[in-house]
């Protein structure tokens, strides 16, 4: 039979005092080691349920539908609007002239009331054989023998310094001569321009501009090298696109569209009759 002692009263306390005191030593380092209610961080939100795939898909395109309408409402209303202006601006004036269906071209006016043709038919008398405006370029047939004294007087007494182009036309048929001589000319003052014209024959020489205009030397070297007209007086007249010695004037409109034989392709040691370069010699010796 076993001997068990019984815990005296006293025991009690001093056991129950043991646990007290663990109690509080442990919710005392809780209370060092837990953060302070300031610096606790937030609770983190809980994320609402998500939508399921069927529904996501259901919602944008309900939403794309709904920008594409507007965009069509606004595209409606737009080209409702234009058409609104444009049968406006049809009632308020005359329509404008169909170019694209019907062309209507410009029509010829007479200009003997320009004041550049008024000053130069005061100036010069007999300077003036006709006048006109065509497509607003003003025109002035002059006599050939006069052209240099008219293309004086419009550089020092009306300001057309500056020689644009110098070129010619050909009428092979026509009966009073053969050739249009075409001046155009600039005045910088007013950004106005005019173009001079003078029928020379097919034999005839006209006088050269080079001593009004400086720049006219090559435009006639041009014309004299492709049409074949003269200019009396120019510092030195010779062909500048073609050889000389080259058969024909290539813009004559006589010339072959063909062409002609010159032998230049093949440069054979003879030419044929006034084709290929001429070669010519200085001191003694081929150039």
């Amino acid at each position: 039979m076993t001997d068990e002692t019984p815990k005296s009263p006293e025991d009690a306390p001093v056991t129950d005092e043991a646990s007290k005191a663990e109690s509080e030593a442990a919710a005392d380092v809780a209370d060092k080691t837990a953060e302070p209610a300031s610096e606790a961080k937030p609770e983190a939100e809980v994320p609402s349920k998500p939508e399921t795939s069927a529904e996501v898909p259901e919602k944008s395109t309900e939403a794309k539908k709904v920008l594409t309408d507007e965009e069509k409402a606004a595209k409606i209303a737009a080209a409702k609007a234009k058409a609104a202006a444009k049968k406006a601006a049809e009632d308020d004036g005359p329509p404008k002239p169909p170019w694209e269906l019907k062309p209507v071209p410009p029509e010829r006016a007479d200009a003997d009331d320009d004041p550049d043709v008024v000053a130069l038919a005061e100036g010069i008398e007999g300077s003036v054989l006709a006048a006109g405006r065509f497509a607003g370029d003003l025109t002035i047939t002059v006599p050939a023998a006069k052209i240099v004294e008219i293309c004086s007087f419009l550089k020092t007494e009306r300001g057309f310094s500056f020689l644009v182009d110098l070129t010619a036309v050909d009428w092979p048929d026509r009966e009073e001569g053969r050739f249009d001589v075409v001046y155009w000319v600039h005045r910088f003052d007013d950004s106005c321009r005019l173009r001079l014209v003078a029928v020379v024959a097919e034999d005839q020489i006209i006088e050269s501009a080079t001593g009004v205009w400086k720049v006219a030397n090559w435009m006639e070297r041009e014309v004299y090298d492709l049409y074949g007209i003269v200019f009396a007086n120019h510092p030195s007249l010779e062909r500048i696109l073609t050889w000389e010695g080259f058969n024909g004037h290539p813009l004559r409109k006589d010339f072959p569209i063909e062409g002609i034989d010159t032998g230049a392709a093949i440069y054979p040691d003879v030419y044929p009759t006034g084709g290929g370069p001429v070669v010519k010699e200085e001191k003694g010796k081929k150039a």
